[in-house]
């Protein structure tokens, strides 16, 4: 009788994964999306790194026409489908609870939303597998509307490794990355690394409710609007109405929407996709 050998039918598998990635379509939209329904996690998938895709502790939830993501893991929540060339808008406030997932224990609030994420679940370099590569607009106290290069691994075991060109202020972090500065320096950051927002508080500390003088993210308890504008190649960040960080010649330009779970309690009221307002043609 034959027996498939396991090493034959791993490489089967990953064939048939690149296969369906490659047929799928990304989704631009017409008219506006409403990633979240207000009652359930319907068009999602979740993603923890000890469970994979089973949630035993209940991380991901919707309660109260809002998406609670307890804290209570490294993980995201997952769109089904791939997107590209759209306007994102979401609301989002931090609940109470910080865990030890992610180091969080009287640390910074910390959550993301993953642009363009790629390959299969659970690819990242980052969390050991906890996350997937993408072009992450941080959502973090002092430092959201960070952009982060979160690398990867492809079904076929290449290196996924994003890319983002900017201009930069001359002054960089304590860790050598740079601020986003309008007509500054143009310079690429690729397979890894950080693009700061523009004010950034220049020491910032990982502190639980860190607060810099120029931030523009509400104090905690309260709703915050942050918008992601992904037009081709570019990526424009808004938070609160304020445009705070954005490149261009990203890569890559298209993929699935994560929400984040990195050991801090948060809620999303609004996760919605709008169409590109285009310029009229001349």
């Amino acid at each position: 009788m034959f027996r498939p050998n396991c090493v034959w039918l791993i490489l089967l598998i990953r064939s048939l994964a690149q296969l369906h990635a490659a047929d799928m379509k990304a989704v631009t939209p017409a008219a506006r999306i409403q990633l979240f329904n207000g009652t359930n996690l319907a068009g999602f998938h979740t993603w923890l790194v000890d469970t994979r895709r089973e949630d035993p502790r209940h991380v991901f939830s919707a309660t109260d026409g809002m998406i609670r993501i307890s804290g209570d893991g490294l993980g995201y929540l997952s769109t089904e489908l791939e997107y590209e060339d759209y306007h994102l808008i979401a609301e989002f406030k931090w609940g109470r609870t910080n865990w030890a997932w992610g180091n969080r224990i009287d640390a910074a609030r910390d959550s993301g939303i993953f642009l363009h994420s790629s390959g299969p679940d659970g690819n990242s370099h980052d969390g050991n597998g906890a996350f997937k590569a993408a072009l992450e607009c941080q959502v973090f106290q002092g430092a959201t509307g960070d952009l982060l290069l979160i690398r990867g691994t492809n079904f076929d075991g290449s290196l996924i490794a994003p890319r983002v060109t900017a201009e930069v202020a001359a002054q960089r972090d304590r860790d050598g990355w740079p601020f986003w500065q309008p007509a500054g320096q143009r310079e690429k950051i690729a397979r890894w690394g950080r693009l700061n927002w523009f004010a950034k508080d220049r020491s910032w500390q990982d502190q639980l409710d860190f607060r810099g003088p120029r931030d523009l993210e509400k104090p905690y308890g309260e709703w915050n609007r942050i918008e992601c504008i992904c037009d081709d190649s570019r990526i424009r960040v808004i938070l609160n109405g304020t445009v705070v960080n954005e490149a261009f010649e990203v890569s890559p330009r298209r993929g699935k929407i994560l929400l984040q779970c990195e050991g801090s309690e948060i809620f999303f009221r609004r996760i919605e996709l709008h169409p590109l307002k285009k310029s009229p043609t001349p």
